[in-house]
């Protein structure tokens, strides 16, 4: 009595450590690898596994499983594509507020002056923020040219003219002071030359570069974007700022550049439709009366040949 055989004491053992396994398993703060105390290594029975044996191996391969999925899953709704917008977004654009603003800096006293309300249009579908794009590059654009045509007017009207020859076999440039007949002498090879290099000019001012954004993109309105040496031979050139003068003046000074230039574009489109007005009808313009000599060509009409009505005399 009072003795224990050797078979109690292993039945005894196993009971405890059953309790022990099902007490680490239970518990949720226990980890996935069950450390072996001190010189008591588990040692299972021969051709025996056990369900503790198998929870360190196959418990936490599940578990790496789901994380690098979970992984995997969240790095793809990162690079998703977002929902389609029914119209593309710019980034950089002026809104009719801007342009609200600049009118009174333009003119404080006429203001802002919109009667076709094309600051809230939207041309071709775009946002109204890349048609207030185009309109403000329209205007820039065209004022520069009706500053040239003005100033070209008054030169032509004065006989000022280049020294050397105007074509190859030494044909000289016309006498003429009457600047819209001076255009009909020029033939119409040298006539196609201009309209040749005014198109290229217009393409390259249409292209968005690494350097340089698209108007109607977030781009500055009235920006040339420069000849990169990679596409023009001969090396880089920049029309928009060939001397570098604008590059090294300050954020004021530009503002201030541009209202200038603004307002003399505008007086430059009167002008100039002043001087092809008072051509067409004498006295349409009172104070440019026996200043601006007639004109009985077509001014729509520029080139001296046309092409269909010189094959096709019935359509004349």
């Amino acid at each position: 009595k009072g003795h224990k055989s050797q078979h109690d004491t292993r039945h005894n053992s196993a009971q405890s450590g059953s309790r022990r396994n099902n007490h680490t398993n239970n518990n949720p703060h226990t980890s996935l690898v069950t450390l072996a105390q001190p010189n008591q290594p588990l040692q299972p029975r021969k051709g025996h596994k056990s369900q503790h044996e198998n929870t360190p191996t196959t418990q936490p391969i599940a578990i790496m499983k789901t994380a690098v999925l979970a992984t995997l899953v969240a790095s793809a709704a990162a690079f998703a594509p977002a929902a389609k917008q029914a119209r593309t977004s710019v980034a950089v654009q002026e809104s009719k507020e801007d342009l609200v603003a600049m009118a009174k800096k333009l003119n404080p006293i006429v203001g802002f002056y919109d009667p076709l309300n094309l600051a809230e249009a939207e041309f071709w579908g775009a946002s109204n923020e890349a048609t207030i794009g185009f309109l403000r590059h329209a205007e820039i654009k065209h004022g520069r040219v009706a500053m040239a045509a003005f100033v070209g007017y008054i030169i032509h009207a004065n006989g000022i003219k280049f020294p050397w020859a105007m074509q190859m076999d030494g044909t000289q440039f016309p006498t003429e002071t009457n600047p819209p007949a001076l255009w009909d002498t020029i033939p119409d090879d040298a006539k196609w030359q201009i309209f040749g290099l005014i198109g290229f000019l217009e393409f390259w001012s249409e292209l968005s570069t690494p350097t340089h954004k698209h108007y109607m993109a977030g781009g500055k309105p009235g920006e040339f974007p420069a000849f990169d040496a990679n596409y023009i031979p001969g090396g880089a050139l920049n029309l928009y700022d060939p001397f570098g003068w604008s590059k090294n003046r300050s954020e004021e000074a530009k503002a201030s550049g541009l209202v200038k230039e603004i307002n003399n574009g505008r007086l430059a489109m009167l002008g100039i439709f002043g001087f092809l007005s008072e051509s067409k009808a004498e006295g349409a313009v009172p104070a440019l009366k026996g200043i601006i000599p007639a004109y009985a060509g077509d001014y729509m009409g520029p080139y001296n040949h046309n092409i269909i009505t010189d094959n096709f005399p019935g359509l004349s």
